[in-house]
């Protein structure tokens, strides 16, 4: 049996539930003093025989199961080999791997070191890898061979980064150090560090929606705020103990890792990972549904608007899916239909959060019907309420726009502080809420309902792609004197990016440079975060002060936000 003490907060599942309300009212935060992730999600399992933590699976069905026991000594050799490396308490270590068990056992590793790990997109170009290593003062970081060469040419700007382990496919030069030589450098068990719940674990990078990306700070306790929606709105308020999560997104956002990975790990429950490079093919994740029996399929909704495109969906035996929880953009009423039809009656859901506060509002069909147009209801914990969006308080009545806020103080999922950003911080959060940035309203019975950005983020398939990044890539070739980036609609992917373009003297426009701009982009910041479309134009809509009038770009494409 563990030693490591249960949290009975978090197993309100157990629990016969008729009303939505009273779960909420009897709902109290339980967040230990001393609390540790890498205990929670991996040590305390370890006794249990040969559980399940990780499946593994390269999309044809080749792969390998990780128990907890072995997620625990590979995590534990890890962070002894990280600690002769002079890796120590709340050093930054980045971690730019795919879905692979690997990347779990370094998050794991950095927390029992006490180290702060940092996930990183594998769809990063220079630019975007060589900024967040550098800006956070990473001094190791873990990489495959999605990424390695992209690593290899940022290392240059990185003089905090003394320590590269190479994973899987990604052979290592240099100095860098093989995953298998880390894990024969040491058998002994190594004592995960005693943490407050509210020291430093992770540092998940906002996309740059206004200006450079931003560190956030989570401290342990995150993992426990994210539990309540977890349970109501990712497992509909059901836990068994054949339930399998799986989710086609990269682990490298607060969605995914917190979403499915940290919580059902937290539950002792398996979660797949596609080891498997590439883009999202929706026969492979019916294969993958199919093969390991996933019971919870987080799915974006770009990725369920493409396996709606299936011909014959009957082909694959999915009966096992029960629950469909979803986010980053609305699902729309087509998709849930064909979802619940494909899935044999699986609840859908919609779920909302950000990087800075995750989970807090998300459809419980096991007590409430869904709303059209709605996301959901406040989960469990949270205190959500719409603020006026000039002054931050909460005088907007019900049914009327506002900005979406969450209560800062007390609750366990809400970030510390953005890294090294004080102002930013400041502004964050402010008469004691943290303020979202996106407008919306709540109608009279709670649920809440997604209207719009208040800044210019452009959501495309389920990533929020800031506009001056873009900008400032595209500017920075010498064609470009001047660049505009807006947000315009896309059938499969909700939106994506389109530039205008004023051309430098001496340039013509071309389709061969609209493609090489398209690719330069490419590679300076994320596979994701090109401008699909690029129009060359005389002159860009300016205010007064010489900043891009977006609006009025907006208005041109016939666009209202």
């Amino acid at each position: 049996m563990s030693t490591i003490p249960d949290l009975e907060a978090y197993r309100f599942y157990e629990r016969e539930w008729t009303e939505y309300d009273d779960l909420l009212d009897s709902f109290e935060w339980e967040v230990p003093e001393r609390f540790n992730m890498a205990s929670y999600i991996c040590d305390r399992w370890c006794e249990d025989g040969d559980r399940t933590a990780l499946v593994a699976d390269d999309g044809d069905g080749n792969g390998e199961m990780y128990s907890f026991e072995r997620l625990r000594k590979e995590a534990d050799a890890t962070a002894a080999f990280l600690r002769e490396r002079g890796v120590s308490r709340g050093d930054r270590v980045g971690i730019n791997a795919r879905q692979r068990p690997e990347t779990v056992v370094a998050h794991v590793a950095c927390w029992k070191l006490g180290a702060v790990s940092v996930p990183l997109s594998t769809l990063f170009g220079t630019d975007a890898l060589s900024y967040r290593l550098d800006d956070s003062e990473s001094v190791a970081c873990f990489v495959d061979g999605s990424n390695v060469e992209t690593l290899r040419e940022s290392h240059g700007d990185v003089p905090s980064l003394e320590t590269v382990v190479t994973i899987g496919d990604a052979e290592p030069t240099g100095d860098e150090t093989a995953f298998g030589t880390v894990l024969s450098s040491s058998s002994e068990r190594f004592e995960t560090v005693d943490t407050a719940a509210d020291d430093d674990a992770i540092i998940i990078y906002t996309s740059g929606t206004t200006g450079d990306p931003k560190g956030v700070r989570h401290a342990h306790r995150v993992l426990l705020g994210n539990l309540p929606l977890f349970i109501t709105s990712f497992c509909n308020l059901e836990l068994n103990d054949d339930d399998v999560f799986w989710t086609p997104s990269e682990w490298a956002w607060v969605a995914t890792l917190f979403d499915v990975v940290f919580p059902g790990l937290y539950y002792g429950r398996p979660v797949v990972a596609h080891t498997a490079d590439g883009s999202f093919d929706p026969e492979t994740a019916m294969d993958l549904l199919e093969r390991h029996h996933v019971t919870n399929f987080f799915a974006p909704p770009t990725a369920l608007r493409m396996m709606e495109q299936l011909d014959a969906p009957e082909r694959w035996d999915v009966s096992s899916v029960r629950c469909i929880p979803s986010g980053g953009e609305s699902l729309g009423d087509t998709i849930v239909e064909w979802a619940e039809a494909v899935f044999d009656g699986a609840a859908v859901h919609e779920a909302y959060g950000q990087t800075e506060a995750n989970m807090t509002v998300g459809d419980c069909t096991k007590l409430l019907d869904s709303k059209d147009g709605k996301i959901g209801p406040i989960g469990p914990g949270h205190d959500v309420v719409i603020v006026d969006p000039e002054t931050a308080e909460p005088t907007v009545d019900r049914g009327e726009t506002g900005e979406i806020a969450v209560r800062y103080e007390g609750n366990p999922v809400c970030f510390k502080q953005y890294w090294n950003k004080p102002e930013a911080t400041a502004s964050k959060v402010q008469n004691g809420w943290l303020l979202t940035e996106d407008l919306g309203r709540m109608d009279e019975d709670g649920f809440v309902e997604f209207v719009s950005r208040k800044d210019t983020v452009i959501i495309s398939a389920g990533y929020r792609i800031g506009p001056v990044e873009i900008e400032e890539a595209l500017s920075a070739h010498d064609a470009v004197a001047d660049a505009g980036v807006i947000g315009v609609r896309d059938e499969e992917r909700g939106e994506v990016p389109k530039a205008f373009v004023t051309l430098a003297p001496g340039y013509e426009a071309s389709t061969d440079l609209a493609d090489r701009l398209r690719s330069d982009v490419r590679s300076r910041l994320a596979a994701y975060e090109y401008p699909r479309e690029i129009e060359f134009v005389d002159d860009l809509p300016k205010t007064s002060s010489g900043k891009i009038r977006r609006a009025s770009l907006e208005e041109r494409e016939g666009l209202v936000k």
